[in-house]
């Protein structure tokens, strides 16, 4: 038996079909797969996170589906820490584990680490929340801008956690965020294996409209409303639920608030799409026409 241990990494843009490809792989080796999706570990947020289904759960192990609450703190550290413990210890069973997911930041950490940043009191982090609370994101933006233009270009503007991690470094160090990016690599006792699905952009955009209409026809707003009274937490801070808050907030109609899911979530997929093409070692293949390719490629690597 090859002793050689493989992360192989599913990734690509929303609605892409990126878990159905990890379960068939993950069903052909008798693996496990670790989901790098940062939205479904919450257990609360179900429909707008588009699990894997009742039945995907039960035919192949999943480790980071509904791992956690809204109520804990979670972050990428933590994340890159607890995956690597469960890979250093189902490695010892299985030559090959499959990650999964469009999270780019949480799908690097797991690859080669994460920068090194300072440690931020919580009370500045406390005042900062407060700040978007009161204010909106804005003037966060606009403090971005100013203090790190390079981050600021980068960063995707809309996600909120993103934005205050920026501010919370830059506030407590009085450097750019930016700053801190770019360190040496962890070495990592694994090799890695990354597959990007490539599908057609029009093809895309049809399943991702496709994907949020049967969202709403499961309940994505009546999901949405029951967590009005937490939406002030961190991991509600996504795409599918600050919409729909606005909605219920009364600044949108239904119908609106329709158009702008579909509309962020094509946005979405073009921002995953272009942090991933950043990556050479990403091997982009069509799943529909490239089954005996992937498998070529995986075996290739495993008897390397």
């Amino acid at each position: 038996m090859n002793s050689k241990n493989i992360l192989l990494s599913i990734i690509g843009p929303t609605a892409s079909g990126k878990s159905d490809l990890a379960l068939k792989l993950a069903s052909y080796f008798k693996t496990r797969i670790i989901s790098a999706d940062s939205r479904q570990f919450y257990r609360e947020l179900n429909i707008g996170t588009a699990k894997p289904s009742a039945a995907a759960l039960k035919k192949v192990p999943h480790h980071f589906i509904n791992s956690h609450s809204i109520l804990e703190e979670f972050n990428v550290g933590d994340f890159e820490k607890s995956v690597i413990d469960l890979l250093n210890k189902f490695f010892r069973q299985y030559n090959i584990l499959i990650m999964v997911g469009g999270s780019g930041l949480y799908c690097k950490a797991v690859w080669e680490g994460l920068d090194k940043f300072p440690i931020i009191d919580t009370d500045l982090r406390s005042v900062i929340n407060e700040e978007v609370s009161e204010n909106g994101l804005d003037p966060l933006l606009a403090e971005l801008s100013k203090s790190d233009p390079i981050y600021f270009n980068q960063v995707d503007q809309q996600n909120p956690a993103r934005i205050k991690r920026a501010i919370e470094v830059i506030r407590s160090t009085n450097e750019p965020f930016s700053s801190f990016h770019g360190k040496a690599k962890t070495v990592r006792l694994f090799e890695n294996l990354k597959i990007g699905i490539s599908l057609d952009r029009k093809v895309l955009y049809e399943k991702i409209d496709s994907r949020i209409e049967q969202m709403i026809k499961n309940g994505l707003f009546e999901e949405v409303k029951s967590l009005i009274p937490n939406r002030h937490l961190n991991a509600l801070q996504t795409l599918g639920y600050t919409e729909i808050f606005d909605h219920y907030k009364g600044k949108y109609d239904k119908e609106e608030t329709i158009r702008l899911l579909k509309r962020n979530s094509r946005r979405y997929a073009k921002r995953q799409l272009t942090w991933f093409q950043k990556d050479d070692d990403i091997n982009w293949l069509d799943p529909n026409k490239d089954w005996e390719r992937i498998l070529e490629q995986i075996h290739h690597q495993l008897n390397a």
